[in-house]
């Protein structure tokens, strides 16, 4: 039997999904944690503890585990332990992208400058850091611009500033962001950077795709129905198919597959956003992963099969070339966090299940935790999920879903 290590983060919404598709596939999908796990030591052979901080380290703990328990391949569900899979995987000599070419895309200051010498559209951008003083670096740069983290994910971070006095309050907040307990422990040499690109006006896409021998495959294309034009970005709807002409998807695939050749990805699922305008198609973000959070839910393939075990097959090299996606339209909506508190009811569910095309409704927030709005927060407090005969009346059906979500704080 075929053994997939599966790398995970602590706070991961993907477990679930990825094991139960590793029970349909009929493959060992043992676990790689990030932090300590109470069962670890009772079953060895299917929880491995790792910290996805320490790179040399955790390659040194897969090599040591893999000489009593053989693997077939490594994936890892989140940008946490994407380095990590790589480097093991070459220790390995299993199928992976390089750990190079992972890192450039899993930093964003040093993708930018990788695509800006491959010729790859994307935005103007400068590089600070947190010890910068704003006032003053707020006089050098173009607006409007966009600030981030280089390393973080779901938009954690993300700030629109369209003149010195907004740069300034959000370089501030960025800085209080990579200060905080939860970055600290995963900040590295990279940790006190500040990426500054323009902002780039425009609807954007998100495009999933899998590479396999430096050849993409576009899985799924997603429109994403509401403008994401700050101050934050926090992303709602995901609806697929497209509804943009077939030339621009072409287009937008072929983007993609320059993007992940700049960078020398070549195996394993991309996730790339984008965004297009009447000047062409700009790369925003590209990462060696599936889509995050439960998104994945949306798509199927074959005859009904997940993406997560898409993803499995592909790692153990069963063939893919069969598995398009299902001929209905789809599409999630993320539902965001209103503001900070600790979440004591979310009514309205019953109702917003009834509306026809919704197919579940999942609140991945318990009762009773508290909860953080972008920029500084990360998570969503759940997902709705529908299908139909077209994007717009799936569009329409999670719009109506949404209205009906009540959340009590």
């Amino acid at each position: 039997m075929s053994r997939i290590l599966l790398l995970l983060a602590t706070s991961t919404y993907r477990a679930e999904d990825f094991l139960d598709a590793a029970r349909q596939l009929g493959v060992d999908v043992p676990v790689g944690v990030d932090g300590s796990q109470a069962l670890a030591e009772l079953v060895p052979e299917t929880t491995l503890e790792l910290d996805l901080s320490d790179v040399e380290a955790a390659v040194g703990d897969i090599v040591a585990y893999a000489a009593r328990y053989p693997l077939s391949a490594i994936v890892s569900a989140e940008d946490d332990g994407s380095i990590v899979a790589a480097a093991a995987s070459a220790a390995l000599s299993l199928p992976q992208n390089s750990a190079e070419s992972v890192a450039l895309a899993r930093y964003k200051h040093r993708m930018r400058e990788a695509l800006r010498r491959a010729g790859v559209a994307g935005p103007g951008f400068r590089v600070f850091t947190f010890e910068d003083e704003p006032a003053a670096v707020a006089a050098r740069v173009d607006y409007p611009c966009v600030l981030k983290p280089v390393f973080l994910s779901a938009s954690r971070g993300v700030i629109r500033a369209d003149d010195e006095q907004e740069f300034v309050e959000a370089f501030q907040r960025i800085v209080a962001i990579l200060g905080s307990p939860d970055v600290v422990a995963r900040r590295d040499d990279a940790g006190n950077l500040i990426l500054v690109e323009d902002f780039i006006p425009g609807a954007e896409v998100a495009l999933e795709g899998v590479l396999t021998d430096g050849e993409l495959r576009a899985l799924a294309l997603f429109d994403k129905p509401d403008p994401l034009d700050g101050p934050f970005f926090e992303e709602t709807l995901y609806v697929t198919p497209s509804r943009l002409p077939q030339t621009d998807q072409d287009e937008i695939a072929g983007c993609v597959a320059a993007t992940a050749r700049a960078l020398g990805l070549r195996h394993g699922p991309v996730h790339a956003e984008l965004r297009i305008n009447d000047e062409g198609i700009w790369v925003i973000e590209i990462a060696p992963r599936s889509i995050g959070g439960l998104c994945s839910r949306a798509l199927r393939f074959g005859a009904g099969i997940s993406l997560e075990e898409l993803i499995l097959r592909h790692a153990v090299g069963l063939p893919i070339d069969d598995l398009t996606r299902e001929s209905r339209a789809a599409g999630v909506l993320m539902i965001p966090v209103p503001r900070a508190g600790t979440l004591r009811e979310v009514r309205g569910v019953g109702e917003a299940e009834a509306i026809k095309g919704i197919r579940g409704i999942n609140i991945s927030v318990p009762i009773g935790q508290g909860v953080v709005p972008l920029p500084e927060g990360h998570q969503y407090l759940g997902f709705i999920f529908a299908s139909g005969e077209g994007p717009e009346e799936v569009e329409m059906a999670l719009r109506k879903a949404g209205e009906k979500i009540e959340i009590l704080f």
